[in-house]
């Protein structure tokens, strides 16, 4: 499993491009498909990036859970598969091409962060990130209500 971590300002540019930074692909295992797949997060205002590989562990196990005879799973897994970009980094310069959709459903101008996250990358809109940070006081607050090692 890959494990991305730091942050990495980049910029698009004018045909839509985004560079993936180069030590977010050097966090990649030597053989890992280039291939990810890009969503909107549900709870903040940023794009997901995960491997295909994560992709579909992730994809799997989420649709175990349904009952295909449940009209409500189906259209749970309808609006679940919805509004997802594969995309491939380019061999020369490592760009990825994001949907305008999903860049614009995030408020995406010019500025962008990429964040590792563990599992997923994160693309953030930078003014953005920038609003998302917590305090420190509000980080204790929260580690205090994490249940004990079980």
């Amino acid at each position: 499993m890959v494990t991305f971590v730091g942050k990495y300002p980049s910029k698009i540019d004018d045909k839509g491009r985004l560079v993936l930074p180069s030590p977010l692909k050097r966090m990649l295992p030597e053989g890992t498909e280039m291939k990810f797949v890009v969503k909107k997060d549900i709870f903040e205002d940023c794009l997901e990036m995960y491997t295909m590989e994560e992709w579909q562990r992730q994809s799997e196990e989420t649709r175990s859970r349904l009952d295909n005879f449940n009209p409500d799973h189906a259209k749970f897994w309808r609006a679940y598969m919805r509004d997802r970009d594969i995309v491939e980094p380019d061999a020369k310069y490592g760009r990825i091409t994001i949907s305008k959709e999903l860049l614009n459903s995030i408020g995406v101008n010019k500025d962008v962060v990429f964040s590792g996250n563990d599992y997923k990358i994160e693309i953030w809109a930078k003014e953005k990130f920038e609003a998302s940070a917590i305090s420190n006081e509000e980080f204790l607050s929260i580690a205090g209500t994490l249940p004990a090692k079980r």
